[in-house]
């Protein structure tokens, strides 16, 4: 990795998983452009806990659905930081802008799930690699088990999305290899303070209680902590070989057969 003080810019950083690769970053001495785009008073909350990490950074808003938009964030970090180590590709929109069902799902809806992740993706980790060095690490924040299932109908715009945006990550690892940058996905199960504190009150409960009950074999849900450290990891030089992977980040639920009943399966 590049020696000296590294800078990173990640999407989506105001709250939930976001802040939380933001202070696993900047507890590493990495300095971190805080992106937002409508809860500026979460973003300087963020702003502020990276600080009291001993990182500096700055706040930075866009409508990363907007590649326009997208092109002038890279160039204000430009102008802020003079260079990229890390891109963290996480923001999503508002639960309500993408989930319906496959036979209700409006195109606009699909297109506001596509634009804020493949699409955004692209448009991000080109112009974030104009800045970027041998050593710079590519992340995408994804959920896997949504891009290959069907049960949760109304992920469909979202899950449909996140597998272009994984098959981006394959992509874009091979076209920059020889560049020394990696580019990997992170894929975390449900997690605390993330979507999940969207979703009806009901629907919650029921998750949280069926993770704690074995569904994730560690017996609880992760937290963005858990995928920050995942995040700071595949930043560290020691990760440098590792390119084009999706990883779980989801304590072992991905391992679970939904055709046996968890019981059988833990013991």
């Amino acid at each position: 990795m590049p020696q000296g003080v590294r800078h990173a810019l990640i999407t989506g950083s105001s709250r939930g998983i976001g802040r939380g690769i933001a202070l696993a970053l900047a507890a590493e001495g990495v300095n971190v452009a805080v992106h937002y785009y409508r809860n500026e008073a979460a973003a300087k909350e963020t702003l502020g806990q990276v600080r009291a990490r001993g990182a500096d950074g700055f706040l930075v808003r866009a409508d990363v659905t907007q590649p326009a938009q997208i092109t002038e964030m890279v160039q204000k970090v430009k102008g802020e930081f003079g260079s990229l180590d890390i891109f963290v590709s996480n923001a999503r929109p508002e639960v309500p802008e993408f989930f319906q069902p496959p036979l209700e799902i409006t195109l606009a809806q699909w297109d506001a799930a596509f634009d804020s992740q493949a699409k955004a993706f692209l448009v991000g980790a080109r112009a974030a690699l104009s800045l970027m060095g041998e050593g710079g690490r590519i992340l995408a924040v994804t959920y896997a088990e949504g891009s290959r299932t069907g049960g949760l109908q109304p992920w469909v715009g979202m899950g449909s999305a996140k597998a272009a945006l994984e098959s981006l990550v394959r992509y874009l690892a091979v076209a920059v290899a020889k560049r020394g940058i990696t580019v990997n996905a992170i894929s975390p199960g449900w997690t605390d303070d993330s979507v999940l504190n969207t979703l009806p009150e009901q629907a919650q409960q029921l998750i949280r209680g069926w993770h704690e009950r074995g569904w994730t074999p560690m017996g609880r849900l992760g937290t963005p902590e858990d995928v920050g450290n995942a995040v700071a990891l595949f930043c560290s030089a020691k990760a440098r070989w590792i390119t084009g992977q999706v990883i779980y980040v989801d304590g072992g639920a991905s391992l679970m057969n939904p055709e046996v009943p968890t019981e059988i399966q833990i013991g």
